[in-house]
């Protein structure tokens, strides 16, 4: 079985303090994914961010806390908070999935250079088949290490490099719908 997981599809990802972002469409394919599993009635978890920082977009006593309003959890889909960028670190995550059997993850959300990156790794590490749906995932520009400023397409691209083939498939909706079959 294959488990969906959406990453901090939260109100404050739209905060505008965040800059440039790419791949305008994700939340259109995430929206998709999340409307294939509900039909199959497959395992989805909603992965919402705590900060324990105040200035943060993802501070808990704030509207940006909370879930986007096409993004709402339904009865019997799981929601896990994490106060860290991956989603297995200090939760749930992992034993859940176990318990209920499931070796297989694709995930989708944001930042691709972030929560994504990290809980596509930790997923990889942990043993999980891991399928990062590209398409489906956005992120922000941002300065390199040495200061050069990097577009969200940039920061999105080497993301996926990072991970593919190694901590994960990386792959677009249309193709991974195509190849397992959904």
């Amino acid at each position: 079985m294959l488990a969906l997981i959406v990453i901090d599809q939260q109100k404050g990802i739209d905060h505008p303090k965040l800059g440039a972002r790419n791949n305008l469409g994700a939340e259109v394919e995430i929206l998709d994914m999340l409307s294939l599993w509900r039909k199959k009635s497959w395992p989805i978890f909603h992965i919402k961010q705590r900060s324990k920082q105040r200035e943060s977009v993802f501070w808990p006593e704030q509207e940006g806390f909370e879930f986007k309003e096409e993004f709402q959890p339904l009865e019997g889909e799981r929601v896990i908070e994490k106060s860290v960028p991956c989603a297995f670190t200090n939760s749930s995550l992992a034993s859940e999935l176990r318990n209920l059997g499931i070796n297989e993850i694709a995930i989708v959300g944001v930042a691709t250079n972030n929560s994504v990156e990290s809980t596509a790794r930790t997923g990889g590490n942990l043993g999980f088949t891991v399928y990062v749906i590209e398409s489906a995932c956005f992120t922000f520009a941002k300065s390199d290490y040495f200061g050069t400023d990097r577009s969200a397409d940039e920061v999105h691209a080497m993301s996926l490099a990072n991970l593919h083939g190694e901590y994960a498939t990386v792959i677009n909706c249309a193709q991974f719908v195509e190849k397992t079959d959904i």
